[in-house]
């Protein structure tokens, strides 16, 4: 639940134009049903990938690409994202899972990366492309959208499994983590800064623009080359998730070095990097599958 503080004592306090607020987790689980538990993880994700299909099914439509594949590369997604995003996780995190292997496959107590998912993603796409014969920049300009908006949805299940959160803080807005969820060190602190949000508010920004940057690469001067939106993503998710994944505690870790950081920073080079070969060097992308059609610049 979120905890208005936003008296006129409470803004007069901080001086701040800000309402003043703290997010606290109703808890991981919505409700039980005997020895069936509902968590909100798990329905955050499947809502994800609901809304993810029929919105890449809707673009795939403005592409002059079936719908239906949408749906059938959806199974692939899933096949493919879930488990690397686990196994990355699971990889960065041996310590902990070896005392407890049966944690392995417990999924639905959180702990997955989004790297992972997008490694996972991009392989599963990349069959499919070649299997169905279709370009792969094409799907990846039509899934990106999706994709980011399944992140914004998605980590809100984080704030509910009270994880993945920020350093302290005393700012107006802040949550509050329970203490068995506090890390070691910071067990005297009850705040802490809600980088799910940050990371919420960052995609959906993200989400709009890759939204007109499609509608509008349809047709026009703002014809777009096949490649330009899934780039977009990585460059825009890559840069914000490199300053938000340096305010969390809980961060995977390879000695001293964040993995999401670094994995990040590759992210924004090869965004960057792949925008100039488009539109600076004038070239297309490689692709398993060479195919145009009216919607494609050359």
């Amino acid at each position: 639940m979120i905890k208005w503080l936003g008296s006129k004592s409470a803004i007069m306090d901080t001086n701040s134009l800000f309402l003043a607020f703290q997010f606290t987790s109703p808890g991981p689980i919505i409700f039980e049903i005997g020895p069936l538990s509902i968590r909100w993880y798990g329905l955050l994700i499947a809502s994800a990938v609901l809304i993810g299909v029929s919105l890449s099914g809707y673009l795939a439509s403005r592409r002059q690409i079936d719908p239906e594949l949408i749906g059938d590369l959806a199974i692939w997604l899933v096949i493919g994202a879930i488990p690397f995003a686990r196994l990355y996780y699971v990889v960065f995190q041996w310590e902990s899972y070896a005392q407890n292997p049966g944690n392995i496959i417990a999924i639905w107590k959180g702990g997955i990366a989004i790297h992972g998912a997008i490694i996972g993603g991009l392989i599963a796409t990349l069959l499919f492309a070649k299997i169905k014969q279709i370009p792969f920049w094409q799907l990846t300009d039509i899934i990106a959208p999706s994709l980011i908006l399944g992140q914004a949805i998605g980590r809100w299940g984080n704030f509910f499994n009270s994880e993945a959160f920020g350093s302290p803080t005393d700012l107006p807005w802040k949550l509050y983590i329970p203490p068995e969820r506090r890390p070691d060190g910071f067990e005297s602190y009850e705040y802490f800064h809600p980088t799910f949000l940050y990371e919420s508010l960052w995609n959906l920004t993200i989400f709009a623009l890759l939204i007109t940057l499609f509608l509008k690469g349809l047709k026009g001067k703002y014809l777009l080359k096949p490649g330009t939106i899934f780039l977009v993503y990585l460059l825009t998710y890559s840069s914000g998730r490199i300053w938000i994944e340096g305010l969390r505690t809980d961060s995977l870790m390879l000695g001293s070095l964040k993995i999401a950081q670094l994995v990040s920073l590759t992210g924004m080079m090869l965004g960057l990097f792949g925008l100039i070969w488009l539109y600076g060097l004038k070239r297309t992308l490689p692709d398993i599958v060479q195919k145009s059609h009216p919607s494609e610049s050359e």
